[in-house]
């Protein structure tokens, strides 16, 4: 196929039907793709058979029988790459209203596991029923642990690296010393002769073994915009946990506040612990993790939400000043997934921002580097004028 003949299919398929005239009709195995393409994407939103032009539409659309929508899902696995397949699955959920055809074990079989389809799977945990609940766990199981093997390494490393730089001594081996902070605290030895620094203290990074060195409190939102930051949230919990110089607990909210510290060591129950979507009240969120905190210097308390917040605003922001004040590491994290920056309530974040404690959106990626520079309690305005400034560049 020349290239001339490539571009004119290409953008058949990304045309539709309505190009027929121009780009001719697709054979073979272009036509069931564009069949595949058409049964979502040439109908309205929730199916209501309405396309962009009445009588023009290629296909009845995917309707509301499971077993067809099982055969589509399988259709789009067989002619797309898994990427893309995560999409269109994500969209035909949204555009079709598929949710409620999830509980069927025939459907949830033939779906390709990703985030975004385990929010889907936590919002529906009440209604969800026996038959489809072990499947259901079987799809988040197989989700979670791919994350880990994505995430788990690089936030052990970055975190057990940052807990033994945190800890300084004052007669190191060679191959311990911190050289910026020995040349700063020897700057006065100065000896212009040499042109050089004659250190009379060296400082260096210790290592404690397996003593707790930090507290780490996640409260992470459970509305229904935060899926897949609860999704993340929930694994690196885990990944934390398991690390025995932190101190890790697990607080999740709505309108409610229930602790999940317990379950942390199995990421799958955590998930299945929470239950996404109803309201927020920050406020009653971070006055439960206040009595969590025991020791505010070794503490960092992490704020995963989008700050729209349904109780009471003062209270709320009156505690977080609370605890800087008092030495705890604060960071606020409007997103912690892929998804990039969500709509999240401005003036909040602004008012935190003004207590010194930026709100920004943090890629699952970038969270260990994070958690190290939280530990070593970097200057986290810096870092958060980063992040963004990079995904300001990567979009």
């Amino acid at each position: 196929m020349s290239a001339e003949d490539e571009r004119r299919r290409r953008w058949r398929l990304a045309l539709g039907e309505p190009a027929d005239e121009s780009l001719g009709q697709p054979g073979g195995r272009d036509a069931a793709m564009d069949a595949a393409m058409a049964a979502l994407y040439d109908r309205a939103p929730d199916g209501d058979g309405q396309g962009e032009a009445e009588g023009k539409r290629r296909s009845g659309g995917l309707g509301a029988s499971a077993p067809r929508v099982a055969r589509w899902l399988g259709d789009i696995r067989e002619y797309f790459p898994q990427s893309v397949v995560r999409v269109m699955q994500t969209d035909a959920i949204e555009r079709l209203n598929l949710t409620r055809l999830l509980l069927e074990p025939e459907m949830l079989s033939a779906v390709e596991p990703d985030v975004h389809l385990v929010g889907t799977l936590l919002s529906l945990n009440s209604v969800m029923p026996d038959k489809t609940r072990e499947l259901a766990r079987q799809v988040v199981r197989s989700v979670v642990d791919d994350l880990e093997k994505r995430v788990a390494q690089r936030a052990r490393a970055a975190v057990t690296g940052a807990l033994n730089r945190a800890t300084r001594i004052e007669r190191p081996r060679h191959g311990d010393i911190d050289w910026n902070r020995t040349i700063h605290a020897n700057l006065r030895h100065y000896q212009p002769a040499y042109n050089t620094i004659v250190p009379e203290r060296l400082i260096g990074y210790g290592r404690r073994g397996s003593a707790v060195q930090r507290d780490v409190i996640l409260c992470v939102d459970q509305s229904g915009s935060m899926a897949s930051s609860v999704v993340y949230s929930g694994v690196f919990a885990s990944v934390l946990a398991s690390l025995r110089t932190l101190r890790t607990s697990l607080v999740v909210f709505d309108t409610s506040v229930v602790d999940l510290t317990e379950h942390l060591s199995d990421p799958v129950e955590v998930l299945f612990g929470t239950q996404l979507g109803g309201g927020t009240d920050i406020n009653r969120a971070i006055a439960y993790s206040q009595r969590l905190v025991t020791r505010p210097r070794e503490t960092i308390f992490v704020l995963v939400s989008d700050l729209y917040e349904g109780g009471v605003r003062d209270e709320m922001l009156h505690r977080v000043a609370d605890l800087v004040g008092a030495g705890v590491q604060v960071v606020v994290l409007l997103a912690l997934s892929d998804d990039g920056a969500p709509s999240y309530d401005h003036d909040n974040a602004a008012a935190l921002a003004a207590l010194g404690v930026p709100a920004f959106a943090c890629t699952p990626d970038v969270f260990p580097e994070l958690m190290a520079a939280a530990i070593q309690r970097h200057d986290l305005r810096a870092f958060a004028e980063r992040e963004g400034a990079q995904r300001a560049h990567g979009s």
